[in-house]
């Protein structure tokens, strides 16, 4: 169930792969103040992820199991989804060992080491969150018997890569997708463009999404607690039979009954 797993090599990275890391981070730190998440700024300082250029698995695994379990491996790139959900069910998050060039400072289509681990890893030192994660894990290996894998991709992709929190100082960015992109970071919140809608399980997993440009909608939770409880206390057997593997709703749409945070204009979508 992980044959995919490699070592990190940590040793082979070069002086323009850890500079390449050191001005990404340093780009996205000048930004995510005020926008991230308390809780991503909070991991962020916990496992100090800006010291040394790209961190060492071996050591970054050792202070993230302290703080929730969890551990960091190393994957060649994209893992099969049986044993993508089999290593978040045992807390063990699957990372890219390989860096951007610097041609592709701006953008990358498949996720590498800075995404996976400055985008994801500061979120798995709350608790909460940290728990959600492993009940998707769960979730997804009994989702492979119901044929709802593209419908429980929906929610994986508007909480984890593109989830923004409600916070008493405003919405905040939760979501790995947006921290390790400058430009969504601040279009998410700041731009007129997208919708912002209340989270509403049922509402997400039947709603379809953009892959190579901003999000057209993005989902606001109430709180970790909020989103794992909708998870965790919910028979997804039902949903899947409902959902049929297809999403009822473009990334645009806003229905009546949606708690809408903000109707957007829908004019900017371009990365």
């Amino acid at each position: 169930m992980t044959s995919s797993l490699i070592d990190q090599n940590w040793a082979a990275y070069s002086l323009e792969d850890h500079q390449t890391w050191t001005r990404l981070y340093d780009r996205l730190a000048a930004l995510l103040p005020g926008r991230a998440a308390p809780a991503f700024m909070g991991g962020l300082t916990a496992l100090d992820l800006h010291a040394g250029g790209i961190p060492n698995f071996n050591e970054l695994s050792e202070a993230l199991e302290a703080l929730t379990g969890w551990q960091v491996v190393g994957v060649p790139g994209l893992v099969p989804d049986a044993e993508f959900f089999a290593l978040l069910a045992d807390r063990k998050f699957p990372a890219g060992t390989f860096i951007r060039r610097p041609d592709q400072f701006d953008y990358i289509q498949e996720p590498d080491v800075f995404h996976d681990v400055f985008g994801h890893v500061p979120m798995l030192t709350d608790p909460v969150f940290a728990n959600y994660m492993q009940a998707y894990g769960e979730g997804g290996l009994r989702s492979l018997r119901h044929c709802g894998l593209r419908n429980l991709a929906a929610l994986y992709w508007y909480t984890v890569e593109f989830g923004l929190i409600e916070t008493p100082e405003g919405l905040r960015i939760y979501g790995a997708g947006i921290l390790s992109s400058p430009a969504e970071t601040v279009f998410c919140l700041e731009s007129p463009s997208p919708n912002r809608l209340r989270f509403d399980l049922e509402r997400v997993m039947c709603t379809d999404y953009k892959i190579d440009d901003f999000q057209q909608t993005y989902f606001v939770i109430s709180s970790y607690e909020d989103l794992f409880h909708a998870t965790v206390d919910r028979d997804f057997a039902p949903l899947y039979a409902r959902m049929r593997n297809r999403f009822l709703h473009g990334p645009q749409v806003v229905r009546a009954c949606d708690q809408v945070i903000q109707q957007g204009t829908q004019t900017e979508r371009s990365l």
